[in-house]
């Protein structure tokens, strides 16, 4: 178990000067009822003026991720758990969208083959276990599996867990986030997707330079990311789920949510004036 969480006040401002970039989840860490507020948007544009790489990670599929992805001040959204990227190119269009490309961690034809073995364990998990329904964002998914547990469905944790054992039964990796249980495979994850990301755009090693960057969640699939970011932080709504977390983020933002992430962004830009 990681140590117990410190407040943001008390991130030094040396260890925020230093950060050349920070990565995000999206659901219940940027997302606040649901939607993403203006003022979130903005810190991710206040972090980008200031210099700063900005990448959102997040469970969501690439379907769900492209209007965001199109709109946001973000170098890239990361959908999927770490499996592809949507990155935005040029100047935005008249309705303030940029064209989106995509990269895959995985060949075309490993994703086909993936996908069909992907939809017969849904569809075994929705006859199976009582209650447990697709996600509703499915038909944007390529990569990956949802289950809703607290989006628009309710699951028991025992009803999560069930889902969770039988993803993996069926030789998948398995992760609950703070709406859905996500299987998939492959070799991939968030973390692994962050290094990914890194080479990708910026030709760099992630795993050599954690100490500069920074990344803020809120949930038990952000746990890799607590453990491996020096500067992991997890916006209040964090405290649903300390219980399930093996690896706790560094600290802890006093707004939940969006807001949390606000008071993440602006800490950060503080130690740059």
């Amino acid at each position: 178990m990681s140590a117990a969480m410190t407040p943001l006040a008390d991130w030094p401002a040396a260890d925020r000067r230093q950060l050349i970039g920070v990565f995000t989840d999206i659901d219940d860490t940027l997302t606040s009822e649901g939607a993403v507020a203006p003022s979130t948007v903005a810190a991710l544009g206040a972090l980008k003026a200031a210099g700063l790489h900005v990448v959102a990670i997040t469970g969501r599929p690439v379907g769900w991720s492209e209007p965001f992805a199109a709109r946001w001040p973000v170098d890239a959204i990361v959908p999927e758990n770490g499996a592809m990227a949507l990155l935005p190119q040029g100047p935005a269009d008249a309705d303030g969208a940029r064209a989106l490309a995509r990269r895959y961690q995985q060949d075309a034809a490993t994703r086909a083959a993936n996908f069909a073995r992907m939809q017969a364990v849904l569809a075994r998990v929705e006859r199976e276990v009582p209650g447990a329904r697709r996600a509703t964002d499915s038909p944007g998914r390529e990569c990956d599996i949802a289950i809703d547990h607290s989006e628009f469905v309710h699951l028991s944790e025992a009803q999560i867990e069930q889902v969770v054992l039988l993803m993996k039964s069926e030789g998948m990796h398995a992760t609950v986030s703070s709406i859905h249980v996500n299987g998939w495979y492959g070799d991939h994850n968030k973390l692994e997707g962050a290094r990914w990301i890194v080479r990708e755009l910026w030709g760099r090693d992630l795993g050599a330079e954690m100490q500069r960057w920074a990344y803020v969640g809120d949930s038990t699939n952000d746990q890799l990311m607590f453990q491996a970011f020096a500067h992991s932080i997890g916006v209040a709504n964090v405290a649903r789920f300390v219980p399930q977390l093996r690896h706790l983020p560094r600290y802890v933002a006093q707004g939940e949510r969006g807001a949390g992430f606000e008071e993440v962004a602006a800490a950060i830009i503080a130690s740059r004036t």
